[in-house]
């Protein structure tokens, strides 16, 4: 009985942190401030309540926790490559759907497979090879068909992909902490790298460096707080609580649930090759995240 109730939480929290991640498009749409400085924003305002995760979790674990220089490097690469992730995937939005950009976000399982083949030497599953070609199928079908001529689009869709290759090796830093650190302690640091990256990016890049209303620090503050705590702690929580094979199906909600949210508050259309073309997307992707456990 217990175990079953710990299974359903972890589902209900896995769901609802998928669910509350697939906004964070919106957010980028309504910000007052550029691409990178929004993202700057969603890192550093995300730090406070990342600390109150960790001291209200474990108790035992502190901010100052020693971490050898091996560890404070693979945290800083993994900062860099966040940055780097969230900075595109911002600029994507302002060239594509919410649906498409968090669509093409959503291809990293399929990044983290083959660069873990090229500099880990990983062997690659002959269903990886499946997955690889149903992926690109069906990005091609959303880019080409479901983009139609519309050149903006495709460098919004363009961005996205890029976006996914850094968020992969993003994915390959934190993996490597994983028998370390604990994981809100990694969160919190990577997170703390990813602000201190995007400062001069977002800074050099800004016409102005503040929001210039009430409303755009609200959108800033919502971003950080549902975004990067609130929805990263819950799937972190969830992804803990259930097998590995079943949380790379829950998290596909993500993408789906960005469309919805485009759909009901930007009003994008979604016509029935972005259909077609996702769903045999986020079956690559799941089939690609299943080899990975």
């Amino acid at each position: 009985m217990e175990n079953s109730k710990t299974i359903y939480l972890g589902l209900l929290a896995l769901f609802i942190g998928a669910a509350l991640l697939g906004s964070s498009a919106i957010f980028v749409r309504f910000s007052e401030t550029s691409p990178s400085l929004t993202a700057f924003y969603r890192a550093l305002l995300a730090l406070p309540f990342l600390a109150i995760w960790i001291m209200a979790t474990n108790k035992k674990t502190q901010l100052h926790s020693s971490l050898n220089k091996k560890d404070l490097l693979i945290l800083l690469y993994a900062g860099a490559f966040f940055g780097i992730d969230m900075a595109i995937w911002n600029w994507s939005i302002k060239f594509t759907s919410v649906a498409h950009a968090t669509l093409m976000a959503n291809t990293a399982p399929i990044f983290v497979t083959i660069i873990s083949y090229f500099y880990l030497r990983n062997h690659i599953e002959s269903s990886f090879l499946k997955a690889l070609f149903l992926t690109f199928l069906g990005v091609c079908i959303v880019i080409f068909f479901g983009s139609g001529s519309d050149t903006s689009r495709l460098l919004g869709d363009s961005l996205g992909l890029i976006a996914a290759l850094f968020y992969a090796s993003y994915i390959l830093c934190i993996k490597r902490l994983t028998n370390t650190i604990s994981p809100s302690l990694t969160l919190f640091y990577a997170t703390l790298f990813t602000a201190i990256f995007l400062l001069p990016v977002g800074y050099i890049e800004a016409d102005s460096f503040f929001p210039e209303t009430r409303e755009g620090w609200i959108v800033l503050f919502s971003y950080a707080a549902i975004s990067q705590a609130l929805a990263q702690g819950l799937i972190t929580y969830g992804i803990s609580k259930l097998s590995a094979h079943f949380s790379s199906l829950v998290l596909l909600i993500q993408p789906v649930a960005a469309a919805i949210y485009g759909w009901l508050i930007l009003f994008e259309g979604i016509n029935l090759f972005q259909i077609v073309g996702g769903a045999i997307v986020l079956f690559g992707i799941y089939i690609s995240s299943r080899d990975q456990t």
